[in-house]
């Protein structure tokens, strides 16, 4: 059996960078940049303004009365000068008008028909300079993760309506099983529900990839042929859950190899021992176990950091914390264990306790799970008081 860290290597190595695609900036929150600066061709702001409503004056004429000559919106154009002894009335954002360097707020003007009082001000009070945010010509690092609502802002500000960006990669979900049906669908005997589709459909998009989904199969060599075959034309990523196993009726794994390669087909880790990995075509093909838990598991570890990879992105994105288990977790002792736990603040830290059963035919537990905490090789349990690694899937209270 493969190690975690041999395996996880020996799949990101499969890594290939998607191409570009431009796109509007409106469609490019989540998306990941394809370069990593743009140039400011303008100062932002563009021109000093008030960052208050009030009034726009010179400072050498504070404390005193003031005459209002005019009033300045935000959009303004046209602007009437400030000269000595003079004052204009400024919105939020509106462009400072020429002779004004500073602004005195409404809360400490005194205003009585067409003259102003004013305490002292100090030059340059409440205006924001041109290109205080970024000057011209300023080279605008974008981080190589996922867009943000704050980076699309940034180039928004710039007057950038277009990005280039990584492709998505096509992930095909290919799930087998005689026994699997649609959900919706009724139930003969023997038969279940098809979770797998809908589940690794839903952790592909979440890792920034692009599902296509894949007509289900049932364990016929010649149909899970088929569709590898599809798969391999029209994806970059096949991701097949079931059928890589010892059985009779697994036929996922020897397809694989058959078309292509299999570089390995078993990881020591609990749940998830049976994963197969190779290529068709040279497209990179992972064959996860079909219980959904152990599939689900096996995703995060293996091919959501592939997605990442294949969008130049660095790791899975995820965050390891320390927690202290609250109670004794039995696993395999031959194997890492990926508990299902929930973290939540305790007095002294973090702390971990199971979100249910641990066996792998066990969904709901990690539907209630935040984290996943990691018990090393050659340890029978996860025992209470001590701390371990935990990786974290989602919020903590």
């Amino acid at each position: 059996m493969r190690s975690v860290e041999d395996a996880l290597d020996a799949i990101l190595a499969s890594g290939r960078l998607t191409g570009t695609e431009a796109l509007p900036l409106q469609r490019c929150l989540g998306r990941v940049p394809a370069e990593p600066r743009v140039v400011a061709t303008l100062a932002v702001p563009p021109f000093d303004n008030s960052s208050m409503d009030g009034f726009a004056l010179r400072a050498a004429d504070t404390p005193g009365s003031l005459r209002l000559v005019g009033e300045v919106a935000a959009g303004a154009s046209g602007l009437p000068a400030v000269e000595a002894g003079s004052a204009v009335r400024i919105m939020t954002g509106a462009p400072l008008p020429p002779g004004a360097d500073a602004v005195a707020p409404l809360e400490v003007a005194e205003e009585e028909g067409d003259v102003l009082r004013v305490p002292p001000v100090e030059p340059a009070a409440y205006v924001r300079r041109a290109g205080h945010d970024t000057a011209a010509g300023d080279a605008v690092e974008l981080a190589a993760e996922p867009m943000s609502p704050g980076t699309l802002a940034v180039l928004a500000s710039l007057g950038i309506a277009e990005v280039a960006v990584r492709r998505r990669p096509r992930v095909a979900i290919l799930s087998t099983g005689d026994e699997l049906r649609a959900p919706g669908e009724v139930l003969g005997p023997g038969q279940i529900y098809d979770a797998n589709s809908i589940a690794l459909a839903g952790a592909v998009t979440e890792a920034g990839g692009e599902a296509v989904m894949l007509p289900r199969a049932a364990d016929d060599p010649s149909q899970i042929e088929a569709l590898i075959r599809r798969a391999a034309a029209e994806a970059d990523l096949l991701v097949a859950s079931g059928g890589v196993s010892v059985g009779r009726h697994d036929h996922v794994r020897d397809v694989i190899q058959g078309l292509g390669q299999l570089d390995f087909w078993r990881i020591r880790m609990q749940p998830g021992k049976p994963l197969a990995f190779g290529r068709v075509d040279g497209v990179p093909a992972i064959g996860l176990p079909g219980n959904p838990v152990s599939a689900l598991v096996t995703f995060e570890l293996f091919a959501r950091p592939l997605i990442r990879r294949m969008l130049g992105l660095a790791g899975s994105g995820r965050i390891t914390l320390r927690a202290v288990a609250c109670e004794l977790m039995p696993k395999d002792r031959e194997r890492r264990a990926y508990l299902r736990v929930r973290l939540a603040n305790g007095a002294d830290g973090l702390e971990a306790r199971s979100a249910g059963g641990q066996a792998s035919s066990q969904l709901r537990p990690l539907a209630d799970a935040n984290a996943l905490l990691i018990v090393p090789e050659g340890e029978p349990a996860a025992e209470a008081g001590r701390a371990y690694d935990a990786l974290v899937l989602g919020a903590i209270a």
